[in-house]
């Protein structure tokens, strides 16, 4: 069930309203009832899927905890990552890695007799992976409690609004959630619907807008000029961001008003003024997971310099490859890594420069510069991410600032967007791209006035009348300007 569609329009209301009319010992039935037909509502049949990982890190966790004996421990703790990641390897990494090793076998002229499997991949199982291979670690390293109750940890993994694309939680957060009992408050539910109608905001009226331009460049560059590919490139920026934050926000907020409190996801990440900034505001829950999960456990940054970079490399790599069984994810996360190395690479030498020509640092210029790098460089790594596979990837590089000058002045002496590619599909070139360029603007500008405080703090100490404006100009542009075909999220495919 997608959050933008009518059945959740329905399903929402209904659920909530039962959760507050029921006495507190019957919400969780009902939420995990109501979790298990959210996510049937993608393909049934994969509840059997999820089911089974949860019986595994359940039985796991009780197990660790009675063991005596780290050994013990430990040996139940990979017993459980095995199995758990051995489900997400099949459906996810099987037909990647086969096909990549029959293409290896085939170089020296062998017969590899091992063919794909058909399997569809489940909507969000990397995400609830994640989460039940993070309770399991947490019980290991005794930093949470063994979950005895069944159903409360059937509840902790498939909670429906974070199910499917996160935030992936931890148990000390959630978990004590689940016990506590949460009555109706008008703020805190208002404050909840306020969140979830900026994040459909976001998804319907930008995300979905961009799509339509993203999408038609994206598959079939070959026919775009560079103009075009630079701004399908800039729009599958503000897209992604628009998709996936608007999910998070619409996730948080729906728990919000039935009294749960989510961790922050994103925290204006295109604000950033580094690649190790905009790592620490993109989509936290995961950079986090894999900082106490992967990267510390490999040694982080307590260790030679040389095997820092190297565990730091790997996370990255590990990470890109989480996102799909593709190369170019691979790649997209491997640039990413580099990015940072270069960065620390480099230090040295940047500082002498901007001592010799005495830079101001802190100055608004330059804070506005290195903000402008930042986001460039992850535009571009978002080629990789975007594109069908590595050769399309390049491609769209290399003819990323082809004929740009000679379109730009036919557009300033035509007036005319004709020239810019096979965009038949608008309706209205002009108005499409007017509209979306407004959009954009719209969101720059709020997050920029908001800063790192809270949109809906900032509002609440503003007048009646000019919060209810911008209520109303919200919802009206949601209708207006929405863009409402059902369109799946992103980070539903990972």
């Amino acid at each position: 069930m997608l959050f933008n569609s009518l059945s959740f329009l329905i399903f929402f209301p209904v659920v909530t309203t039962l959760y507050f009319l029921l006495p507190h010992k019957r919400r969780w039935p009902l939420l995990l009832s109501a979790s298990c037909f959210f996510y049937m509502c993608f393909i049934p049949q994969y509840i059997f899927i999820l089911a089974i990982t949860i019986t595994i890190d359940y039985f796991a966790a009780l197990l660790i905890e009675k063991a005596e004996g780290q050994e013990k421990k430990r040996h139940y703790l990979v017993a459980s990552i095995i199995s758990t990641c051995l489900v997400l390897f099949v459906f996810k990494y099987f037909n990647f890695f086969n096909a990549n090793f029959a293409k290896i076998a085939a170089l020296f002229g062998l017969h590899y007799p091992i063919g794909l499997i058909h399997l569809i991949l489940p909507i969000g199982l990397s995400f609830h992976t994640f989460q039940s291979l993070s309770y399991v670690i947490e019980v290991y390293r005794g930093r949470q409690r063994a979950e005895s109750h069944f159903g409360i940890y059937s509840l902790y993994v498939m909670f429906y609004p974070q199910l499917v694309a996160g935030p992936i939680e931890r148990p000390q957060n959630l978990l004590h959630q689940f016990y506590e009992k949460h009555c109706f408050d008008y703020t805190r539910v208002t404050n909840g619907l306020k969140l979830m109608a900026w994040g459909m905001f976001k998804k319907v009226v930008i995300a979905d807008r961009l799509a339509v331009l993203v999408n038609q460049v994206y598959d079939n560059p070959t026919a775009q000029p560079g103009l075009i590919l630079m701004m399908a490139t800039v729009f599958f920026a503000f897209q992604i961001y628009c998709d996936f934050s608007g999910y998070s926000d619409i996730a948080i907020g729906s728990a919000q008003v039935m009294g749960f409190k989510l961790m922050n996801n994103f925290n204006l990440p295109y604000l950033s003024q580094s690649i190790s900034e905009f790592w620490q505001r993109w989509h936290i829950s995961l950079s986090t997971w894999f900082r106490d999960y992967l990267y510390i456990p490999l040694g982080g940054s307590r260790c030679s310099r040389g095997r820092w970079q190297f565990n730091l490399m790997v996370t990255f790599l590990v990470s890109g490859l989480w996102h799909g069984a593709n190369w170019t994810y691979v790649l997209w996360g491997a640039l990413n890594g580099f990015y940072l190395l270069f960065g620390v690479w480099t230090a040295n030498a940047r500082a002498i420069i901007r001592r010799k020509i005495r830079l101001n640092v802190s100055g608004v210029l330059m804070r506005c510069c290195r903000t402008i790098v930042t986001f460039s460089l992850i535009c571009f790594s978002w080629i990789f991410f975007r594109a069908k596979d590595v050769g399309e990837g390049f491609y769209i590089v290399r003819h990323l600032f082809e004929g740009i000058p000679a379109l730009l002045r036919k557009v300033l002496l035509t007036h005319s967007l004709s020239g810019l590619g096979q965009l038949s599909a608008l309706p209205n070139d002009r108005g499409y791209y007017l509209t979306s360029f407004l959009v954009v603007l719209a969101l720059i500008i709020i997050q920029i006035f908001k800063g790192n405080g809270s949109l809906r703090d900032i509002l609440s100490r503003r007048p009646l009348a000019v919060r209810w404006v911008f209520y109303y100009a919200l919802v009206g542009c949601i209708f207006l300007f929405g863009v409402f075909n059902n369109t799946e999220f992103i980070y539903f495919q990972f």
